[in-house]
């Protein structure tokens, strides 16, 4: 997939399955009057390169918009849902974030830093359309730009705009103008938002009402590096370098109690046992490391907030291997771990970002 992605091949492109399933998924008329998703989509790759804009920008940059206009309607093929009020694609941001996370993983060749920039522009185009009437308009936009190029986002939306036949056409484009005015009113246009420091960041991320500008006094008062990846990635290999630290192991508890890792109500038993184990460190101020997959979202979050909850400084560390070596790897292991559950567990993959923990670091 790389190749293709390098040399914006438009032909080697549409070879693909996906391609063929995208023409034969409908749009609504009332806002895409083009067509099916495949013509929509190729709309958008014509708007791009023929927009002054995109032909400015370095090679790669480049390269990461081809690709992100390529693959920035795939989840409209699983998401398409058509019935009396029309044609509609919820959510199809963030399904075809992950499916195309997935394609390129999956494919092994596309380097991991281009990969997480072509999901980001992916979960994000429609951002700049609809950014004003998000609850939070502001930490929207901080999250935002943590994650992706914000000047990439605005030419991403522009050529999506501009591919494509609508009514409202020039309001469209006037909302992306209005969103590239807020991210320069913001100070990340085209950069991510600067803080003082990652305790307030954290402080702004955490609390519904913080200021973008307040700088906590307190200051942590112990640390908990958290590990993040697919089962066999390396995380116990990574774990020898730290060999004077405690370690808060879910595999360990699993195997203490003999309970599988397909059981899900085992696995709760096991969870809450783990959260207890870390209450005991944070007590008592000791620095310890959390090992566990740890691949969505949502479980980082809750661990994050229980150790926040004890003036914890929390470091994310997300390691990676390449999908084949992933599936040896696994397979090696003294526990190994179902291929169709390591499937499961890539399809679920969220790769950490930025303003997830006080620290990011990725072993890849």
């Amino acid at each position: 997939m790389f190749s293709v992605i390098k040399n914006r091949d438009r032909n080697a492109a549409w070879q693909y399955t996906f391609m063929q399933q995208m023409s034969e998924t409908p749009q609504d008329k009332r806002h895409h009057a083009e067509g099916n998703v495949a013509v929509h989509t190729q709309m958008v790759l014509d708007a791009l390169e023929s927009d002054p804009a995109y032909q400015v920008l370095d090679e790669e940059e480049r390269m990461l918009l081809w690709a992100a206009s390529w693959l920035h309607d795939i989840g409209k093929i699983p998401t398409t849902v058509v019935d009396e009020s029309g044609i509609s694609s919820p959510g199809h941001a963030r399904v075809g974030a992950a499916m195309a996370r997935q394609l390129m993983y999956r494919g092994g060749d596309v380097p991991f830093a281009i990969r997480e920039q072509i999901t980001g522009l992916i979960r994000y185009h429609g951002l700049p359309l609809w950014i004003f009437e998000k609850p939070d308009p502001l930490k929207t936009l901080v999250k935002a730009s943590m994650e992706v190029n914000t000047k990439l986002l605005a030419i991403l939306a522009r050529a999506d705009v501009n591919g494509r036949w609508c009514d409202d056409k020039e309001a469209l484009l006037y909302r992306v103008d209005c969103f590239e005015e807020y991210c320069k009113e913001q100070d990340c246009w085209g950069k991510p938002k600067a803080f003082e420091s990652a305790n307030a960041m954290m402080h702004y991320m955490s609390k519904d009402d913080a200021s973008l500008h307040y700088v906590p006094f307190e200051q942590p008062k112990t640390k908990v590096i958290m590990l993040c990846g697919l089962p066999g990635s390396g995380k116990d290999f990574y774990l020898r370098q730290f060999k004077d630290l405690p370690v808060m192991s879910l595999d360990q508890i699993r195997r203490e109690w003999k309970i599988d890792p397909t059981d899900k109500s085992g696995n709760g038993r096991v969870i809450q046992e783990g959260k207890e184990r870390a209450r005991q460190f944070l007590r008592k101020q000791q620095t310890f490391i959390w090992n566990a997959t740890n691949i969505t979202r949502q479980m980082r979050g809750q661990l994050i907030e229980l150790f926040m909850l004890y003036d914890a400084e929390v470091e994310l560390v997300y390691i990676e291997v390449p999908y084949q070596r992933l599936v040896e790897q696994n397979r090696q292991r003294e526990q190994v771990v179902p291929l169709a559950v390591v499937e499961k567990l890539i399809d679920k993959l969220e790769v950490p970002v930025a303003w997830e923990a006080h620290k990011v670091t990725f072993r890849v």
